[in-house]
């Protein structure tokens, strides 16, 4: 086995400044939501991926894909999501194993009223402390990243 790699020190720092400003923006996103709508981050995607869909719903598949969860973590967020009157469930018309997640107008409404706090805090959490450049060269910076691990299959296949 041939030695690793070792980062050098401007790796590391990249690489442990990544891992600190990831996790700290998603928990402060998450703990804003929460304070202000009783609302997780997750379930926030969820709602999202959806109002982006045209007719407003996706198969459960894709949308776990979408929201970053798997899908047994997704079936959970919809339930909840579900019993709140925010989404409905219906079978796939043409694929009797496959379900839609459909947003309902309520669910639009809640999600109406939630956006513009949370690009309030999305800005305030990740954008004000950079510059445009920064911006730019982060967004270019980790649109690469995602690519290369979309190139490897990443992410892993669900649990």
């Amino acid at each position: 086995m041939a030695d690793p790699q070792w980062l050098d020190d401007a790796e590391m720092r990249a690489w442990r400044a990544f891992l600190v400003a990831a996790t700290r923006v998603n928990q402060a996103l998450d703990r804003d939501l929460q304070d202000g709508f009783g609302r997780s981050l997750a379930e926030y995607e969820v709602l999202v991926n959806l109002s982006e869909a045209s007719d407003r719903r996706r198969r459960m598949a894709e949308l776990a894909e979408l929201s970053l969860q798997t899908r047994s973590r997704l079936t959970h967020t919809v339930d909840r999501l579900e019993a709140e009157g925010l989404i409905e469930r219906i079978p796939c018309e043409d694929d009797r194993r496959g379900t839609w997640a459909v947003l309902t107008d309520e669910g639009f409404a809640h999600l109406a009223e939630m956006a513009p706090d949370h690009v309030a805090s999305v800005r305030r959490r990740l954008l004000d402390p950079l510059t445009s450049t920064d911006v730019v060269a982060l967004g270019r910076a980790l649109g690469k990243v995602v690519d290369a691990l979309a190139a490897d299959g990443c992410p892993p296949e669900d649990e």
